[in-house]
Formats: C-alpha cells, sequence, structure tokens
C-alpha cells in the first residue's frame, strides 16, 4: 500500500506517549506522526482506530531459524514481531532466509550467520545427540572449529564474504548446569574473537547459561550476553562485570523456564490462549507445552527472575528476545515475545512501558539498526495495532489487529482491520 494513515490511536513510539494522535505513511516509511491537532488533511486511506494502541513492530533479538525453518518469518510477523535477529545459521540456510524475507507476509531478518564455534563445543553435543540424520552431521562437519587467531581470521573473513552477518555470535557452554562437560573457547579465545570482530565492526554477543560463564566471556569484553545464568544467584561481581563493558543482557526469561522445567504452567497458558488459535499449527502448539528440562534439578529460574531484577537496578540494558526455534521446546516464533513480555512485567517488575520499550528501541539502540525501533518520521512503517492499551495490561500485545512491515499489511490480519477502514477523504 504505497499511502495511508491511521489516526484516533493511541500511540507507542518506541519510547513515549501520544494520548491519541496519528502515523502517516507512505511507500513504506512514516512520513509524519503525531497528535490529533496535527493530522492531515489528504485524500488517502484512512483506519480509526479508538480503543487501539499503534507501537512499532517488535524486534525479537534472539531466534534460531534451523534448517531455514519455513515458518519462522511468517509466523514471527502474524504476531507482530517485524524483525528476528537469528543467532546462528548454516551459509545455506542464511542464504535461504534472505531470499525468503523477500517475499510478502514475512519478517525482516538480522543474522549472526555461522556462530564463532569450536569442536565439539555447544551446541554440537546436543544437537547429535537428538538429530542424527546425516545432513546434520555433513552440515556440521563444515562448523568452524576455532583454536588461534589465525583460524579466528580466515573464519570473520569467510563470514563477512558469504553470509554479511549483522553481528557475532559467541558459544560460551562449559554444561555445568546442564550436568554435563563441554569443550569451550578459553577467555583469550573469546577475547581474539571479540577483538577481531570489533576490527571489522562488527558487535559481538554471546551464549552462556551458568553464571562463572557469564563472567568469563564478559571479562572478555563481549557487547551482549544472549541469556541470562539459572545456576546461582546474582552477585555485585556479575553487575560490575556488565558494567565495566556496558553490556546489555538478553536473559530469554521464558526459555530459561523451559531450561528448568519450571515454566510449563506459563507456556500452556499462553499456547492455548484463545487469541492464538488458527496463527500456529497444533504440532507447535503442543512443542510450546513441553519443557526442554536440561537443567532441571540444577538450575532455578527463579535465580534468572533475581539477576535481571539487580542488573536493571544497577541500569544495564535489559533486551526482549525469546530464543524460539523450531525444535526448542517450549517456544513458538513470534508467540514467545508476548510470553517474554509477560514475564518482563510480572515477574521481574518492569512497567509495560518498559517492557515495550525492550523488544523496541532499545533492541533498536543497541544493535545499531537506525531504521527501524521507533515511530518516527523517516523510518521504516514496522507498525503493530493492538486492541485496548498495552501500557495498561502487557497482555494487550496479543490483541493483534494489525500488522505492517515495511508499510505493507500481513494478510492474516487483513479482513478483520479492512472491515474498519473508513472512505477516502474529500
Amino acid at each position: 500500500m504505497a499511502s495511508f494513515l491511521i489516526r484516533d490511536v493511541c500511540i507507542f513510539t518506541g519510547e513515549e506517549v501520544i494520548e491519541k494522535g496519528f502515523v502517516h505513511v507512505d511507500y513504506g516509511k512514516i512520513k509524519s506522526i503525531g497528535p490529533m491537532s496535527r493530522v492531515p488533511q489528504e485524500s488517502i486511506k484512512t483506519y480509526s482506530k479508538s480503543g487501539h494502541t499503534l507501537l512499532p513492530g517488535l524486534i525479537d533479538c534472539h531466534i534460531h531459524a534451523d534448517m531455514a525453518d519455513p515458518e519462522a518469518l511468517p509466523q514471527s510477523l502474524r504476531f507482530g514481531v517485524t524483525t528476528v535477529c537469528d543467532m546462528q545459521n548454516e551459509h545455506g540456510n542464511v542464504l535461504k532466509l534472505k531470499k525468503q524475507v523477500l517475499e510478502p507476509d514475512t519478517a525482516s531478518y538480522k543474522t549472526a550467520g555461522q556462530a564463532a564455534t569450536v569442536e565439539n563445543g555447544w551446541p554440537i553435543p546436543v544437537i547429535m545427540a537428538h538429530d542424527k540424520r546425516p545432513e546434520t552431521a555433513e552440515a556440521i562437519a563444515k562448523w568452524p572449529k576455532l583454536t588461534n587467531r589465525d583460524s579466528v581470521i580466515v573464519y570473520l573473513d569467510w563470514a563477512m564474504k558469504e553470509m554479511q552477518p549483522d553481528y557475532i555470535k559467541l558459544m560460551h557452554e562449559s554444561g555445568s548446569v546442564m550436568g554435563r562437560e563441554f569443550n569451550y573457547p578459553t577467555v583469550e579465545l573469546q577475547g581474539i574473537i571479540i577483538e577481531e570482530a570489533k576490527k571489522r565492526g562488527y558487535l559481538t554477543v554471546a551464549h552462556a547459561t551458568c553464571i562463572q560463564d557469564t563472567l568469563d566471556v564478559l571479562n572478555a569484553g563481549v557487547d551482549g550476553l544472549t541469556h541470562t545464568f539459572v545456576d546461582h544467584p546474582p552477585t555485585q561481581e556479575v553487575v560490575d562485570a556488565y558494567k565495566k563493558n556496558n553490556a546489555w543482557l538478553n536473559p530469554t526469561l521464558a526459555a530459561m523456564g523451559s531450561l528448568t522445567n519450571e515454566g510449563k504452567e506459563l507456556q500452556h497458558r499462553f499456547a492455548h490462549d484463545p487469541r492464538v488459535k488458527g496463527m500456529i499449527a497444533e504440532d507447535r502448539v503442543g512443542n510450546m507445552c513441553k519443557c526442554m528440562a536440561f537443567a532441571a534439578g540444577r538450575g532455578k529460574v527463579e535465580y534468572a527472575y533475581e539477576s535481571v531484577k539487580m542488573l536493571r537496578e544497577a541500569g544495564i540494558d535489559i533486551l526482549c528476545g525469546s530464543d524460539s526455534a523450531g525444535p526448542a521446546l517450549g517456544t513458538a516464533f513470534g508467540l514467545s515475545m508476548h510470553h517474554e513480555l509477560h514475564v518482563l512485567v510480572h515477574k521481574v517488575g518492569m512497567t509495560p512501558a518498559e517492557a515495550l520499550r525492550s523488544a523496541t528501541s532499545l533492541v533498536a539502540k543497541r544493535f545499531k539498526f537506525d531504521d527501524r525501533g521507533r515511530l518516527a518520521e523517516g523510518l521504516n512503517a514496522d507498525l503493530l495495532l493492538v486492541e485496548g492499551n498495552p501500557m495498561e495490561d502487557i497482555d494487550a500485545t496479543l490483541n493483534i489487529r494489525g500488522v505492517w512491515r515495511d508499510g505493507n499489511l500481513c494478510s492474516a490480519h487483513a479482513k478483520k482491520l479492512e472491515a474498519g477502514v473508513e472512505p477516502l477523504l474529500g
């Protein structure tokens, strides 16, 4: 749609609230935004949606579109997630997903490409234990097996040329919270990866699920963590390590509840919410009702909640991301972002506006996505329209009435939205 107007709505820009305002979209960009006193008087298609709230499209800063899962991008968009950040994928899958994003009804795609891995390190042992397909073993055989600076340079130069990643993903999983012992990089090797990535202009993000692994990779200089830990209560040492780097945290709290086997009740609630019916396939509903349970009996989700509370109070940026993946029990593309927002508000104590900021403008700021994450003149028209006010009730984010990516309306919501379209002005 070339040009349209959404008016008479409460607007959350990603930073502030306009109680009753408008957004004017023109050729995929936001042309203007403001209070109703400044609404344009143009002959364009107009949606008047009193009692609704318009938000920036959500940015899920942590998914895994394994095997180029064909539902990752469409399902995310149906749930108002207009951008996803893939945190590990093989070369061929990245190319497929970058091609798929050119199709309608798909979320935008950002990627780490192939993560910085070591011989038999995370996540190789877990994948190989559950996936015996020869094509999986063949793909993993081509993963980087980093050992020193020379191998890191070869890996980064290859990734830049072949996949053009948006950031670099490190793996720092000792396996201790799972009762296992995995090969994992030394702090020195992680430091080399970070140093060489920064030389090439890349942000670095890292997987860690126990407190010591978290401290190690923060001490190596990483920009952000893609999980919090569940094996130990938070300490001042952790806060200091985050502050030293000005690092951010994407805690993936809903996924950590699945990891410890304590999140099943909430997973079931979101999977069977009446508003979800018809939005995801039945097998994915069933998948969300199960738990990974890798850390059952060894970790506590309450430690994860406590770590986020402590870091938030210390001024550390908390980013919203789901860790959704097709095979990851307890998750579902798109839907898990709404689950995560609920947990940030009801378990951590964020205000709804703070949680929404963590899923929009703050992700864009920390990942340096300058064209999205806020509703502002000149930015991408990535929009989420919901009935009600999620600044009062965070669960209203699931009252989805319209989703646009680059100004294009997601067809899954077109009928119910178009039923309320006003005739052309003039």
